[in-house]
């Protein structure tokens, strides 16, 4: 018999394995059921965007797109709050490259300008989504 103390406790527990957790929304993860209303004037000019941006950053939706998937409103604020952070960071590295930064501002200019766009372009398609629906 070892005297050794089990790395798990939690392993005797009732309900204490991943198995016996359902999948339960909060209001950040909840979305209406059904399919997003189509997109229509700046949200459908913002869908490709957003769809190339979603694929760049490793979070394509199971459909494929987020003309059929609702954007959760977590991901709307995360992306919003991204959005003004990446502007802010891009207007700094602009100033540097403005004033002889060289590659370093201009790849910091480049990374942050399309971290912008693409977030502000997926938090555009959640706001037109929660517009009409």
């Amino acid at each position: 018999m070892s005297t050794r103390r089990s790395r798990r406790p939690w392993k005797g527990l009732p309900g204490a394995g991943c198995a016996s957790l359902g999948a339960v929304p909060n209001r950040w993860t909840r979305v209406p059921d059904g399919q997003p209303p189509p997109p229509t004037g700046w949200g459908a000019a913002a869908l490709p965007v957003a769809d190339l941006f979603m694929r760049a950053m490793l979070s394509r939706p199971a459909t494929g797109s987020l003309r059929a998937t609702w954007v959760t409103p977590a991901t709307l604020l995360l992306c919003a709050a991204t959005a003004v952070g990446a502007a802010l960071v891009l207007v700094a590295c602009a100033v540097g490259l403005a004033r002889g930064g060289g590659w370093p501002a201009a790849t910091g200019t480049a990374v942050c300008a399309a971290i912008a766009a693409g977030s502000a372009a997926v938090a555009a398609v959640g706001l037109a989504q929660r517009r009409r629906s």
